[in-house]
């Protein structure tokens, strides 16, 4: 059985308000949209938005999507590239069925059509250097000049680029180029290039081709063969729309595709520029692909976020016209939301601080009930053990607290959650001054946390058996940068030095010792998600978000 495909419930946009009026005129009988990643590297939040709305509007509207890759490069792409495009638009909750295409697929038809401009006096070979070419197109206010090449014989070009194709000529040494107006105020028509020559191995063709076409001439057809009826694409490339119509216009197409451009996804704090992504993972300066400080959706996956709390999301920012930045708290909002439905609480220590109940009996241990969500009682409850040694969050101490602070210190009584009302008596210190241990009662009435004379404490904490307890290793992640909107110049610069903390000695109750791949909320502390890293006996556990919600008034 495929995926489940329920993205967000739909809002209204301007993409399906033309969708609906297409429909509804006849225009087009049936959706079919596509999404067209190209595989040098792993797809992230912003692709999200582009796959929940093509996949999305083709499931609203009883169409269809296609994955296709966009594979004209061979030197930067790879089979791993592949493989995960494919994997993570799976877990987002998608699938394209049959409909698995691919640019190299029309290698041979795109090849006819360029010799069909040649032909038509609408494209010629070029000779002139990459960097001279450049410069030759001139600028937003000044026109372009004609490439001395640019009146070439057609039987002269047909020639060159067939020899192209058979590999005779060097990396750059020759292009094809559309013929249209050096002087159009759209750069992009200003003799584009359709093809280059590179020899590398494709990953699907191998060395059959020395020359390849750019994004511009594969994309559009490549939707026209596909018969796509809305080609749906960000704002970047709006520019580019003129001549995606002036080559479709100019090609014996199979039908006549029009492109459709929304607001890209800017994420506070989030860089998601591919090529800086990554830089990152060949410095270095991340663990890989799926690192979860990185904004992938591998990276995402890992961390813990549920592929819900991304279509939850991309559905809350809806579609637009103008490009915003979306406040990195309302990502943060959605997981939240997904993850309090899902996750099972447990009890987790990430800086222990050992307590000892002196007046608890030696040797002495019990079980104690613990719900394992609050709110689905059906959940039921689990085990935890309770001992005269335990380890409580070493914040949860202040040998001499402020007015407000409610939590331990000496003479203070507390909740101990699920257990006993406890009150700290002594604190122990080693030679440097350093509280290492707290001595405290209990009241053995207060079982289960609640106290028969009806008196009240001000503060319930989460604690674990120091006995029973597993050593975990806990890795805190924090944004990647260290301003909403870093400096594209300066990117480097931005990285947040604090962006990952790992925490070797935390304690947990014992439940979490092997657990499995489920997420889980720490009480008190977050939502975490057992690591890969883990090793029977060693669990490791990613934070996927605090439980800090700032948009719960919103």
């Amino acid at each position: 059985m495929p995926p489940d495909q329920t993205a967000a419930a739909p809002g209204r946009d301007f993409i399906r308000d033309i969708v609906e009026a297409d429909l509804k005129s006849g225009r087009v009988k049936s959706v079919v949209t596509r999404f067209p990643p190209e595989p040098n590297g792993y797809l992230h939040i912003g692709h999200a938005k582009s796959i929940c709305l093509n996949f999305g509007i083709a499931k609203e509207y009883g169409g269809v999507c296609h994955l296709r890759f966009d594979d004209t490069n061979p030197a930067k792409e790879e089979q791993e590239f592949i493989d995960a495009i494919e994997r993570d638009v799976r877990w987002l909750g998608f699938d394209w069925g049959t409909h698995l295409h691919h640019a190299s697929d029309y290698f041979e038809r795109l090849y006819e059509w360029a010799e069909h401009l040649i032909r038509a006096g609408k494209a010629y070979v070029d000779d002139t250097p990459p960097d001279e070419m450049a410069k030759m197109r001139g600028t937003l206010t000044e026109a372009g000049k004609e490439s001395p090449f640019r009146n070439r014989s057609v039987e002269e070009s047909l020639d060159l680029f067939r020899r192209m194709r058979a590999g005779e000529f060097a990396n750059g040494a020759r292009v094809l180029r559309a013929k249209i107006d050096m002087a159009s105020g759209n750069i992009n028509l200003r003799d584009p290039v359709l093809y280059r020559i590179l020899h590398a191995e494709h990953p699907r063709t191998g060395k059959k081709w020395s020359i390849y076409p750019t994004y511009d001439f594969a994309h559009g057809q490549s939707d026209a063969i596909e018969g796509i009826t809305h080609s749906i694409c960000t704002l970047e490339f709006e520019d580019h729309r003129p001549l995606y119509d002036w080559l479709i216009a100019n090609l014996p197409v199979p039908s006549q595709p029009h492109q459709y451009e929304f607001a890209r996804l800017n994420l506070g704090y989030t860089v998601l520029s591919k090529r800086f992504l990554t830089q990152l993972v060949q410095d270095k300066r991340v663990s890989g692909w799926d690192d979860p400080r990185m904004p992938t959706l591998a990276g995402l996956r890992r961390r813990g976020v549920p592929p819900e709390a991304i279509r939850d999301f991309v559905g809350r920012i809806g579609v637009a016209k103008a490009n915003s930045t979306v406040d990195l708290g309302l990502f943060d909002f959605a997981v939240r939301e997904a993850l309090n439905k899902s996750a099972l609480r447990r009890m987790g220590v990430l800086r222990p601080l050992k307590v000892v109940i002196e007046n608890y009996p030696e040797g002495k241990s019990e079980l104690l009930d613990a719900v394992n969500h609050p709110d689905d009682p059906a959940r039921g409850t689990r085990p935890v053990p309770f001992g005269r040694e335990l380890y409580v969050e070493r914040d949860d101490f202040m040998e001499n607290p402020p007015k407000k602070f409610y939590r331990l210190s000496p003479g203070k009584e507390v909740r101990l959650r699920y257990a006993y009302f406890v009150t700290c008596k002594d604190v122990v210190k080693n030679a440097a001054g350093e509280v290492t241990e707290l001595r405290c009662t209990y009241d053995p009435a207060t079982k289960g946390g609640n106290a028969p004379d009806g008196r009240k404490v001000q503060a319930t904490l989460h604690w674990v058996a120091a006995a029973q307890s597993a050593t975990a290793e806990i890795r805190l992640y924090n944004p990647l940068f260290t301003k909403p909107d870093p400096d594209p110049a300066n990117l480097i610069a931005a990285l947040n030095p604090n962006s990952l903390e790992v925490i070797k000695d935390a304690r947990l109750e014992p439940a979490l010792a092997d657990a499995g791949d489920a997420p889980v909320q720490f009480e008190r502390q977050g939502y975490f998600v057992r690591d890969r890293d883990s090793a029977p006996g060693k669990p490791v556990f990613n934070r996927t978000v605090g439980l800090r919600d700032s948009y719960a008034k919103a």
